[in-house]
């Protein structure tokens, strides 16, 4: 596929899928979804890609769903939101969680609707100081969607949740790191470099260990404590048979980095 509105490159052990619409914010259409959902196959079958990287281009990370590209005026037929979650969303959101590799998101602008909901589906979300999060959906009559609903109150808890989302309000990167939304706040003129400085640190880790953590760290929000318990016990387990777990102990005896193999 060639691609018009992301852009999508790969390099040592890192996939990187850039939000490519900066003219309106990178904001989601039909075409971007379809983009986006090719090269996150490629991602998921090039045992070669160690790690993920999802951000944008210009001033902003996303804006969310592009209005225009579903177009809704008074006195004119309905458009069946509902599909356009399930045809599109739903399955980003769900692909991004289940990669077995870690997915960042590097925000570095506004992210607003369905763009923050996105990159709060990440595994690690990092923004620069300039960034800031609107849940912006009551301001059209909607409800958070791509997850907003779920990641929202387990992120700040319901309060705070109840708050973004029937208010609308903007918040900086700033607020969004103290209150736990997000990982990680960076000054600006630090912020490229600190990403790619973490992407590699990604990317010569323990692939297989980095992916188990983020399925039992998943896991924990649906299970009961013996629950858990158990898939850490299976995790570890499997893990400790494993190559990785054998050059981690070695290099770490030998006083030297390990050489972690991929996925």
């Amino acid at each position: 596929m060639n691609y018009e509105q992301i852009r999508f490159e790969t390099g040592e052990g890192i996939a990187r899928i850039t939000l490519n619409r900066p003219d309106r914010l990178n904001s989601f259409t039909a075409q971007m979804h379809g983009e986006l959902r090719d090269a996150l196959a490629r991602v998921a079958a090039d045992t070669g890609v160690r790690a993920l990287l999802l951000t944008g281009v210009g001033r902003g990370f996303c804006a969310g769903q592009d209005l225009a590209d579903r177009a809704v005026a008074p006195g004119a037929a309905p458009v069946d939101l509902g599909e356009s979650i399930d045809r599109h969303y739903r399955p980003l959101v769900l692909t991004l969680r289940q990669l077995p590799l870690p997915v960042v998101c590097a925000v570095n602008g506004v992210a607003a609707g369905a763009g923050a909901n996105i990159a709060l589906a990440c595994d690690l979300v990092v923004a620069c100081k300039s960034a800031s999060f609107i849940q912006a959906f009551c301001r059209i009559g909607l409800v958070p969607d791509s997850g907003g609903t779920w990641f929202l109150p387990r992120l700040v808890g319901n309060a705070r949740a109840m708050g973004l989302a029937m208010f609308g309000d903007r918040i900086s990167a700033e607020q969004a790191a103290d209150w736990g939304l997000i990982w990680k706040c960076v000054e600006d003129a630090a912020f490229a470099a600190t990403v790619d400085t973490l992407m590699l640190q990604l990317a010569q880790a323990s692939t297989r260990g980095l992916a188990a953590i983020k399925r039992a760290m998943h896991a924990s929000e649906g299970n009961a404590l013996a629950q858990q318990l158990d898939l850490e016990r299976d995790l570890q387990r499997d893990l400790g048979f494993g190559a990785d777990y054998q050059e981690g102990v070695a290099a770490f005896l030998e006083k030297r980095p390990p050489r972690f193999s991929g996925r």
